[in-house]
């Protein structure tokens, strides 16, 4: 997708956003004795993607390789750029099309696997809609406009011959969680939502006071399960992972750690749902522990490197590039975007530590002047 940060404001924000960065690199640190980064930063989104990030913050996952790990959630697609473009972190969960645009635009982005295989619904007053074609004429609230989940409805509505724009009635808002809203006050009968949003709003049609507003809801258009009925595949979209973003890309073994304790989080959080959601909703606001084991049920969690997901990853891509090469930055991304196996005896790195416990090369990261 098209990196949408056009305006005065927004590149303010991102002008700003790096100018911090080279500030951060300018004081860089040398690593402290065993070689351990001083901290290891992570981000990531209301979604199931974010759960092992939040389980590999609270419980140390990382502690052999940083002296502390963090995580901070990000609101939308727009503060993701900013975080990413500014270095604000090391390690994000984003939309995989999202980290192909950054990448080909310049941004040090390396995909270290996708984790997020189908957490896509249309939710419904409707029980009878069950399809994609059975809202035809309907009006749906749709979070992110440009980015995901928008870009699955358009893909997937125009290989039904349908167009989103003129054959349905989209009402674009900022956030799920503002789709959510509009569905259960009643001001919307139908809203595209991702997990963990569409557990929320099922939970709260059933609960006072919002069961008396929205007493049901169903899940209708299973967007997994249209994605492989359209296309003739798997009902697996490799929607999001997680990347390093710029100050950690030249430490392989730091990016092996991480991609191995993502996995074993993964497992946990499918394995203890409840106990997991309870750690998810201590982090993220609105979400309840409840909700959040819920999801993970019925959300493909699946952390598969990025060079094992390589056929499902291009061929979305390729999709995406036939609807529009902006979506990707003008191209498919290259090899170097994706994290290769582990390799035994990998040569230490020819790169130094930053001051928030990521490291980068010598002569500092790229500023992006356009959007």
């Amino acid at each position: 997708m098209t990196l949408p940060l056009n305006g005065l404001r927004r590149r303010q924000m991102l002008a700003a956003s790096c100018a911090l960065a080279l500030g951060e690199h300018a004081r860089a640190a040398a690593p402290p004795p065993g070689g351990r980064l001083p901290r290891v930063a992570l981000a990531g989104p209301p979604a199931i993607v974010s759960a092992p990030l939040i389980h590999m913050a609270e419980t140390g996952a990382l502690n052999g390789i940083a002296g502390r790990t963090t995580f901070t959630p990000w609101r939308d697609p727009d503060q993701l750029r900013v975080m990413a473009l500014g270095h604000q972190a090391d390690v994000l969960a984003m939309p995989s099309n999202v980290a192909a645009n950054l990448y080909n635009r310049g941004a040090g982005v390396t995909l270290l696997n996708i984790a997020t295989w189908g957490a896509l619904w249309i939710v419904t007053r409707d029980a009878g809609r069950k399809a994609l074609a059975d809202f035809r004429g309907e009006e749906i609230a749709v979070p992110f406009r440009g980015d995901m989940p928008d870009l699955m409805l358009q893909l997937l509505a125009a290989r039904q011959g349908l167009d989103l724009r003129r054959d349905f009635r989209a009402r674009y808002v900022p956030t799920p969680m503002e789709a959510m809203q509009l569905l259960i006050t009643r001001r919307v009968a139908h809203a595209l939502l991702s997990e963990p949003a569409v557990s929320m709003a099922l939970r709260k049609t059933r609960s006072f006071p919002a069961g008396l507003l929205a007493p049901e809801l169903h899940r209708g258009a299973d967007l997994q399960q249209e994605w492989g009925r359209v296309f003739q595949r798997a009902p697996r979209l490799p929607q999001a992972g997680i990347a390093a973003v710029g100050t950690v890309r030249g430490q392989p073994a730091v990016l092996e750690a991480v991609a191995q304790a993502y996995a074993r989080s993964a497992a946990w959080c499918r394995a203890n749902p409840l106990e997991c959601g309870r750690l998810v909703a201590a982090r993220i606001d609105l979400l309840t522990p409840e909700a959040v084991a819920d999801a993970l049920a019925t959300s493909q969690l699946d952390a598969v490197p990025a060079h094992a997901a390589r056929d499902d990853i291009d061929f979305f891509f390729g999709q995406l590039l036939a609807r529009d090469p902006a979506l990707l930055g003008g191209k498919l991304p290259d090899a170097g975007f994706i994290h290769p196996p582990a390799q035994p005896h990998a040569p230490p790195s020819a790169a130094r530590v930053s001051s928030h416990g990521g490291s980068f090369p010598l002569e500092g990261p790229p500023c992006p002047t356009t959007a």
